[in-house]
């Protein structure tokens, strides 16, 4: 029962027109229970699926992908298929919050990773996670490594400082992020309007190669190469236009819901997945890099107005 979901949930995502909350309120509406003693779907549930490289015959050994043995559920076709949908240009599988590429190091500029140790208790083993930076052994830097809970107690700081109290307020950034959801939709339809100039330039391109080979001014080797390259090229722009509308509307959804998160109680990050987590600060965040053992990140507009207080609805921001 489990792989046919699997199976169902591709399906839609790749060729259903179903985005991530689409599929949980499918699920909901035809009865699919999660598991049975967890019954709800949930968005990063699904989410997790559709990167999980396990169903096209891969196992994970040391952080890395190799090929196992194990049934393949899904093809690659409809796996590359669903990898673009969901703006995946590299498929990079993270198992830590604040590692993978998420922060640089300020002392040498190179990515921080996270590194679990197991430490004996009295009531037995615990797995502790730590961050440091990739050249932590090299001679000279310094040998600093940091507990995540030191990084969640920055970040639940940083959720209390662009907590707003006044009503009036909230509403009005509310209504800036709906602004902005509007110019990106506008922008949206700009690029939209150029995949389709390029989509018919393919397909004119097609018709003139087609008539070249029935005047027999091209053999068909040549015409089989030329046709199959065009063909590609016009399904990744088919592709383009499908995660184009796609994502854009997924992420101005998304940054809706950090913002009301970042309104509630700060205990909603401990119990995050760790997919919500990361998708939480790639919203919020332009990017972030390490300073001794201080996050220092740079926050995306326009949760910067929040974090520098510009808190008043005539400013401009």
């Amino acid at each position: 029962m489990q792989a046919a979901n699997v199976r169902y949930i591709f399906q839609l995502y790749a060729y259903g027109n179903c985005t991530l909350d689409g599929i949980v309120k499918r699920f909901k509406n035809e009865g699919v229970i999660y598991r049975a003693d967890n019954p709800d779907w949930k968005r990063t549930s699904v989410h997790n699926m559709l990167n999980d490289r396990a169903y096209i015959g891969e196992i994970r050994y040391k952080g890395n992908w190799f090929p196992g043995k194990h049934d393949v559920l899904i093809d690659r076709t409809t796996w590359d298929r669903v990898q673009t949908l969901l703006g995946n240009r590299q498929q990079v599988t993270h198992t830590l919050t604040f590692a993978g590429d998420l922060i640089d190091c300020d002392f040498c500029g190179h990515k921080i990773t996270g590194e679990i140790k197991t430490k004996q208790t009295k009531s037995g083993p615990r797995e502790y996670i730590y961050y440091r930076c990739t050249k932590y052994n090299k001679p000279g830097h310094p040998r600093t490594r940091i507990k995540e809970e030191d990084f969640d107690a920055q970040v639940l700081a940083f959720f209390d400082k662009i907590r707003i109290e006044d009503d009036s307020i909230r509403d009005w950034f509310r209504a800036v992020l709906a602004s902005k959801t509007k110019d990106a939709q506008a922008e949206t339809r700009g690029m939209r309007s150029e995949l389709q100039r390029q989509s018919t330039l393919l397909a004119d391109q097609q018709d003139r190669l087609l008539n070249l080979r029935i005047d027999g001014q091209i053999d068909d080797d040549t015409f089989a190469k030329k046709n199959t390259e065009l063909r590609d090229r016009h399904a990744s722009i088919v592709l383009q236009l499908e995660a184009l509308n796609r994502t854009r509307d997924e992420n101005a959804e998304l940054a809706s819901r950090v913002f009301e998160l970042s309104q509630t109680l700060s205990q909603k990050w401990l119990t995050a997945e760790y997919d919500e987590k990361r998708q939480i600060l790639e919203i919020v965040w332009l990017n972030c890099r390490l300073d001794d053992v201080t996050l220092v990140p740079t926050i995306r507009k326009p949760f910067d107005v929040l974090a520098e207080g510009l808190l008043v609805p005539d400013s401009g921001g």
